[in-house]
């Protein structure tokens, strides 16, 4: 547990799902908790992007909506408001937003795509008087940041490092000139895409994984795709195109497709549709496969490998884990990663071993069975 000294008292943090190696703030959060002391926080204060609820903790007290599109922040924050007995309105991007906004305070997401879209969405609720600012590590905060914050809302400066960490200050111009939302965004397929999905149509919503192209690794699993008749689940799904894929494998599949982007379930699910029209489809946002109800057969799955912005397996791990739990005996887990990650290592530990179906210079796909 990790306490961050603020303006309203110390508060004991952690970071859902834990680990040790993380802590639950970082020096940006702190440098934006001490700039706000000086702030008028009376009106709506908007915390956008909080990782795992250090700042909207902190900023409880003045009655703050904090808005993010991640399931596993949103639950981390509600985790740390309730140990420090303070409440706060979250929201997720995809749902109404506040019409006024008077404050907002941003973390740098951990995509430029993201912030372009949130800062579509919140600048009209924005006015003269409303005060903007947000932070990010310096290796966050590029200039093409504050170009989007420029183009987006006003006059952006960014203030000196103090511990690795920036500031930026924005001015809202509200008679602004914004160009349209790019975001979402549909690509065809080209007629070679595996699995037969050549020549599909797949939504990308700002931030998901791989939004100009079919991802490599994806690509590879999807060469060597299994059927299976019963339940499959897309893990982390992205944009959806595994979960697809194996509902054209097989019409008899009841497939489920899941990811902690609020985005990303959008994006599968509007890929789903263009694909199986009317086809049920079951979509989940959460930490894995932790809200999964019933029996799986099969899981799919391409992992990431960073939380955040941090390089870490602690995702794929408890991919992998909850993978286990959820799988039927006889289930099976397929996996798609760069081999110098080691999955079949941490696979072999978790199931008891693991085959290596296929392999190129560059991945490999796994397959690991439940007993």
């Amino acid at each position: 547990m990790d306490v961050l000294g603020t303006p309203s008292g110390d508060l004991e943090l952690t970071r859902r799902p834990d680990d040790p190696r993380l802590r639950a703030f970082d020096a940006a959060d702190a440098l934006l908790l001490e700039h706000l002391r000086e702030v008028d926080l009376t009106g709506t204060v908007v915390v956008l992007n909080d990782r795992w609820g250090a700042l909207t903790t902190a900023l409880a007290p003045h009655g703050v909506v904090s808005v993010s599109d991640s399931w596993v922040a949103r639950e981390s924050t509600w985790h740390n408001l309730a140990r420090a007995g303070r409440e706060a309105e979250l929201r997720s991007v995809v749902e109404e937003l506040p019409e006024r906004v008077d404050v907002l305070v941003f973390r740098v997401p951990r995509t430029l795509a993201l912030l372009e879209h949130e800062l579509d969405l919140l600048a009209p609720r924005l006015h003269d008087g409303s005060v903007v600012v947000g932070a990010g590590m310096t290796k966050e905060v590029h200039t093409s940041t504050l170009a989007t914050c420029e183009q987006l809302v006003g006059p952006t400066r960014t203030s000196l490092a103090t511990r690795k960490a920036r500031l930026i200050h924005v001015t809202v111009d509200a008679g602004l000139q914004r160009p349209p939302n790019p975001w979402p965004r549909s690509r065809v397929l080209p007629a070679d895409a595996p699995a037969g999905l050549g020549g599909a149509t797949v939504v990308h919503h700002a931030g998901v994984f791989s939004a100009d192209h079919l991802d490599i690794g994806t690509r590879f699993l999807l060469e060597h795709l299994p059927r299976s008749d019963g339940r499959v689940v897309d893990l982390g799904c992205g944009d959806g195109v595994l979960g697809v894929a194996a509902g054209l494998a097989s019409p008899q599949a009841q497939v489920v497709l899941t990811d902690a982007s609020f985005l990303a379930v959008e994006s599968a699910r509007t890929t789903w549709r263009g694909v199986h029209g009317d086809r049920p489809v079951e979509t989940m946002v959460g930490d894995g496969l932790t809200r999964a109800v019933g029996p799986v057969d099969l899981v799919l799955c391409n992992p990431p490998f960073h939380v955040g912005h941090a390089v870490s397996d602690t995702t794929a791990w408890r991919m992998f884990d909850q993978a286990r739990h959820a799988l039927v005996p006889g289930g099976e887990l397929w996996v798609v990663g760069n081999r110098h990650l080691g999955h079949h290592a941490r696979l072999g530990r978790l199931f008891g071993g693991c085959d290596v179906v296929a392999s190129n210079a560059k991945f490999v796909v796994l397959r690991a069975v439940a007993r």
